[in-house]
């Protein structure tokens, strides 16, 4: 009785996992639905976008002018911080 009552206890074990196993691949891997004619046409080329459309060139050209500028504000920040540290010391030095 025992070895019947393992045995029926391993197969529903193995049962068990393998429905697990298929409900987990079925949610990770999602029904194909095909786009309709709306989704189509909002992925489709639009002919007037495409000046607007950015070149790899472009962007590059782009983030190299935005990071000399923004070497540029942060060593005016920093040149403004030295200046006035050196005038208030000279100040304080004026008044003693």
């Amino acid at each position: 009785m025992a070895f019947l009552l393992n045995k029926t206890a391993l197969s529903a074990l193995r049962f068990n996992s393998q429905k697990s196993n298929d409900s987990m691949a079925l949610s990770r891997r999602g029904f194909h639905v095909e786009p309709g004619t709306r989704e189509k046409a909002l992925l489709a080329e639009d002919s007037s976008l495409k000046r607007f459309k950015s070149h790899k060139q472009g962007v590059r050209r782009l983030k190299v002018v935005g990071d000399i500028l923004t070497i540029v504000v942060v060593a005016g920040c920093c040149y403004e911080i030295y200046d006035r540290a050196v005038r208030r010391e000279e100040a304080r030095k004026k008044a003693t």
